[in-house]
């Protein structure tokens, strides 16, 4: 065998630090030493000494109880991850059709611990119209591109949400047994619909754009004001946003 063709070898303590991370940044809740070792197979020394080095690299917390969880770290190297798969790019086409097909705003999202942030946008055609700035923010459970991502991500999403459901207008959904139904409904039907739950009187349609696993790093929007749906706007709306976000995860399936 040459030296082309032997397996790569894999540091055992990277991959040890890297399961530890990868367990902490998908739990809901923090946890201790005892219970992450137990997990994934590792000695407490060996596990503890792995959490000491990632809290001073900044990945890992040190919380109340001897207990740690991922840091806000985490998530920003998960941003810019999604930022090298062109995200913006492979989306470009399908927002473009949808603008085209609907004359509202087009948004595309990302994640960012319990919010969306809209990282593109196309502006309305319409004379009344919705608008959002690129760079801007809204809580996760109570719009269109939001509710479709954590609809996705509802098995680890859903203990951290349940207790930050804010109401921001009448429509919005405060109780976790109605976010749990409206949850449902939208992996059932795939796509979101957000009622004016944000803002009032302002609608929005959002289907997720996944992995290959399942796991939602962005959305499609569709956003208008209630004035401008027509009375079958909503499943027709519902299925166009559906089905462009389908294509642009087939896309990034395929390493486009």
């Amino acid at each position: 065998m040459t030296e082309e063709t032997k397996p790569p070898r894999v540091d055992s303590t990277l991959t040890k630090g890297l399961a530890i991370l990868e367990n902490l940044a998908a739990s809901p809740s923090s946890k201790g030493v005892t219970q992450l070792s137990k997990e994934l197979g590792l000695t407490k020394s060996n596990t503890f000494r792995l959490l000491q080095t990632l809290s001073v690299l900044g990945y890992v917390r040190h919380g109340r109880g001897k207990s740690y969880a991922a840091t806000l770290k985490t998530w920003q190297v998960g941003r810019h991850a999604i930022e090298s798969l062109n995200l913006r790019e492979i989306s470009a086409a399908q927002m473009n059709q949808l603008s085209v097909a609907t004359g509202e705003a087009i948004y595309l999202a990302v994640p960012e611990n319990l919010s969306v942030v809209y990282i593109s946008k196309i502006d309305g055609l319409k004379p009344i119209r919705s608008w959002n700035s690129v760079g801007g923010s809204a809580p996760m459970h109570c719009v269109g591109t939001g509710k479709a991502i954590l609809s996705a991500n509802y098995a680890f999403l859903r203990d951290s949400v349940k207790s930050h459901l804010d109401r921001y207008t009448v429509n919005t959904l405060t109780s976790i047994n109605l976010l749990d139904a409206d949850m449902a409904l939208t992996a059932e039907r795939g796509y979101a619909f957000d009622t004016g739950e944000f803002r009032d009187r302002i609608l929005s349609f959002g289907a997720a754009i996944c992995l290959p696993g399942g796991e939602a790093i962005g959305a499609l929007g569709i956003s208008l004001p209630d004035v401008n749906l027509a009375d079958d706007g909503e499943q027709m709306l519902g299925a166009l946003v559906r089905d462009a976000a389908r294509k642009v995860s087939v896309q990034l399936a395929q390493g486009a």
